[in-house]
């Protein structure tokens, strides 16, 4: 059952270079399971371990690998010797958890009138043990037979700098988690802001999607949602002060508070410097350059009375060369502002508790580079690039959810670049 139904579910939940090491008694098990987790794909995922528990256990320590998450649930009067083995054995990082089962016995562990119950006995044992080992939390939870959540300690010594502890006692990973934080995303309801909005959600952030199309915006709330993030839609032109105003409100009336912005939001078109209308300059900066700092305008209010906050806007490597063969003065003009903008309030406020600083792509792989006018240029594009292709909105996420961290603390006025090596050659 467990090599199969639980085993396969956790595969499935894993990132693709997740393992999944089941120990099972019984060989016909892994001969059962194991058409299942092909079909499932995930076959390179599980490893299958025929044996007693304490054996494949310590097989595992022999090669060294350490686990985030144990599940035990075996022969109860084995409970205690498994547990140590994965504590003795340092099996378990820090931070990582042991899942027990049956830890309450439906109530059996907490009677002892005399009559003999070599499991609950055992159990009880093993609870009194895990429950005075300084080297664990351990929170049960009462339903049914019981399950603990048993979690070791990150060691923290009075005698170590902050470079053993983390910072704040946060270790590297804790410090790029966004939980408790809001975040507001401008130009969210398609493209680079949609993916934003998902990384950040994704981190632990409330995110309120803003965008024009307030439909766009809407569906993207929707998708964050269902993915369990507490998230809002809100409709706004920000090349207008005061629904720039009207947002960073809304925000913070809504989801209680605004620590992180990003400026997103932006337009671009293509002719040659002779042939650019003066609409069409306008337009671009209108949103690229004037609505964007408008929106810093508005959000750097709110932060400074706050006395923290994080903005982080979105550039291009348009700031930091000519792109080609396509000709797009206007955009590479503002994306230029954009930068500047950004180092000069970055320097502003950064002694009043907020940082400021920009992303650059390079060409991202979007609908808009997938229209007919762009498609035909691609092979180019590739040519100039030395990693060989276009950059995927999935390559940004991990990117934003730094600038957006206590992990990016000490960063400010700064333009990350993001390009595959575009602006290399």
């Amino acid at each position: 059952m467990f090599t199969g139904t639980t085993t396969l579910a956790v595969a499935q939940a894993l990132p693709k270079d997740g393992k999944v090491y089941a120990l099972e008694i019984e060989s016909y098990m892994q001969e059962f399971a194991q058409p299942y987790f092909q079909q499932a794909g995930v076959a390179d995922m599980v490893e299958v371990l025929v044996g007693p528990a304490s054996e494949g256990i310590a097989k595992l320590a022999a090669q060294g690998t350490r686990f985030d998450l144990a599940f035990l649930d075996a022969d109860k009067t084995g409970y205690l010797g498994y547990y140590n083995q994965f504590m003795d054995l340092n099996l378990i990082v820090p931070g990582g958890a042991i899942i027990v089962d049956n830890t309450l016995m439906k109530g059996r562990t907490y009677y002892s009138g005399g009559v003999k119950d070599e499991l609950a006995d055992a159990i009880r044992e093993f609870n009194e043990v895990v429950c005075k080992d300084p080297r664990v939390d351990v929170v049960a939870l009462p339903f049914r037979d019981g399950v603990s959540i048993i979690t070791r300690r990150h060691e923290v010594r009075p005698d170590v700098d902050e470079i053993v502890t983390g910072a704040a006692h946060s270790r590297i990973l804790q410090r790029l988690k966004l939980n408790s934080k809001v975040a507001l995303i401008t130009g969210a309801g398609q493209g680079i802001g949609r993916a934003f909005a998902h990384a950040l959600g994704e981190a632990g952030a409330a995110v309120a999607v803003a965008d024009i199309n307030g439909e766009a915006a809407a569906r993207v709330a929707d998708e964050l949602a269902a993915k369990g993030v507490r998230a809002v839609a809100i409709t706004a032109d920000v090349t207008q002060a005061k629904d720039c105003q009207r947002m960073v409100d809304s925000v913070v009336d809504r989801l209680g508070a605004l620590d992180i912005a990003v400026n997103n939001a932006g337009v671009n078109f293509n002719n040659a410097a002779e042939d650019t209308p003066e609409s069409e300059w306008d337009t671009t900066f209108s949103l690229n350059t004037k609505g964007l700092f408008l929106c810093c305008q508005a959000e750097g209010r709110h932060m400074l009375a706050r006395g923290h906050g994080r903005i982080i806007n979105t550039a291009s490597m348009a700031s930091l060369l000519v792109p080609h063969p396509q000709k797009q003065i206007a955009y590479n003009a503002s994306k230029a502002a954009v930068v500047k903008i950004t180092q000069t309030l970055g320097a502003e406020w950064a002694d009043r508790g907020l940082t400021v600083n920009c992303m650059s792509p390079g060409i991202v792989n979007t609908a808009l580079i997938q229209s007919d006018a762009l498609r035909p240029l691609a092979k180019e594009w590739l040519q100039q690039i030395p990693m060989g292709r276009l950059a995927e909105m999935s390559d940004l996420q991990a990117a934003i959810v730094f600038m957006a961290s206590d992990a990016s603390s000490y960063m400010t006025g700064h333009n990350l670049v993001l390009d595959g090596g575009h602006t290399l050659w």
